[in-house]
């Protein structure tokens, strides 16, 4: 079936309509009217190659929020109506190790919304910037009701990428837990570690988001310039979540962790990091990584987020300014993340 998008035909190339073709449903598929679609940062990383191995035209989006329009034969958890979300991934093997433990994320046959291709090899996927999506059941999440779907849409990457490692790591009462950057993953990570019960602290190197950090859930905001700003807080945290993409000198960082507590990355720095040695082995740190969570997992965020009244702090804009949008996220200037209304596709005045 047919379906209109917005792609990017070449790398750095702005965004423009594009008109594409979308699988009939199949046995085990379901259909989704995307109502909304979150602009992620690696969006505009694939969007301009700037990660490499880009495939063009390309229909970025893997935050999809939307309505089931139809569902195959053969599926069970979904009906016409349903208020259903799609993440990051489309597909997996279901084979492999990490499929049966629950961990498709980590599944090294793992098809990705957009910029891939099916498990032919053949067919490209194209994500959410467009008016509809026909996904697997068991890649399609359910939304809770209680959240709304404009709100509810940079869960789908932005939520379970922060959640997932604040719950491997055991996030709780009685734990500190510091947050590095408050950007779109950032107070995200503030508001779940803080529903978790633990004692949430940002790190920042500027004073602007005080009163939204506090706001989000944040006991305590650190503006961390130099030297001295550090040596107070020297073991303080059992866990530190990293969210910045940009280059920064992770080793005064991992000295604010404890005793075998944890630096773990979640953003994307494009080159390679440089870690002192001692700053690890000082105190028996880890400095890991963590990516987005398995379909189990996801499903279990989004619930988490409907009890605990958890939403992303969204800008909406048609996506007729989606290129202006690119531009202000790489300058940082958005709170804190911009979903498209995709209604907007339709409408030719703007």
């Amino acid at each position: 079936m047919k379906t209109l998008g917005y792609a990017a035909p070449a790398a750095g190339a702005p965004l423009e309509p594009y008109e594409f073709q979308r699988r009939a449903p199949g046995p085990l598929d379901v259909a989704i009217d995307i109502r909304f679609a979150g602009i992620c940062h690696s969006d505009i990383h694939q969007a301009r190659d700037e990660w490499g191995n880009a495939t063009f035209p390309m229909v970025p989006g893997h935050e999809i929020a939307g309505v089931v329009s139809a569902v195959g034969g053969r599926v069970t958890r979904f009906k016409v109506g349903d208020r259903a979300g799609v993440g990051c991934m489309v597909d997996s093997d279901r084979t492999c190790d990490e499929c049966i433990a629950g961990l498709e994320q980590f599944c090294a046959n793992g098809v990705y919304t957009y910029n891939a291709f099916e498990l032919d090899g053949v067919t490209p996927t194209y994500g959410g910037y467009s008016q509809s999506v026909v996904v697997q059941e068991h890649f399609v999440v359910r939304i809770p009701d209680a959240l709304p779907l404009d709100v509810a849409t940079p869960l789908l990457c932005a939520g379970i990428t922060t959640y997932s490692p604040l719950r491997h790591w055991k996030t709780g009462p009685g734990m500190r837990v510091a947050v590095l950057g408050l950007g779109g993953l950032g107070h995200m990570a503030v508001k779940l570690a803080h529903a978790m019960g633990a004692e949430v602290s940002v790190l920042s190197h500027s004073r602007g988001k005080d009163a939204d950090a506090r706001r989000f859930g944040a006991h305590a905001f650190h503006v961390l310039q130099d030297e001295i700003d550090f040596e107070p807080l020297a073991k303080r945290f059992d866990l530190i979540l990293d969210t910045v993409g940009s280059e920064l000198d992770r080793s005064p960082y991992l000295r604010l962790v404890r005793r075998d507590g944890s630096m773990v990355l979640v953003g994307l720095p494009e080159k390679p990091l440089a870690i002192e040695p001692f700053a690890i082995v000082g105190a028996r740190r880890s400095l890991s990584g963590s990516t987005i969570g398995g379909m189990a997992e996801t499903q279990e965020m989004l619930d988490f987020c409907a009890a605990h009244a958890i939403v992303s702090d969204i800008e909406v804009i048609p996506i007729q300014k989606v290129n202006e949008a690119y531009d202000r996220v790489v300058r940082s200037d958005v709170r804190y993340r911009f979903v498209i209304d995709i209604a907007s596709l339709g409408d030719t005045r703007r």
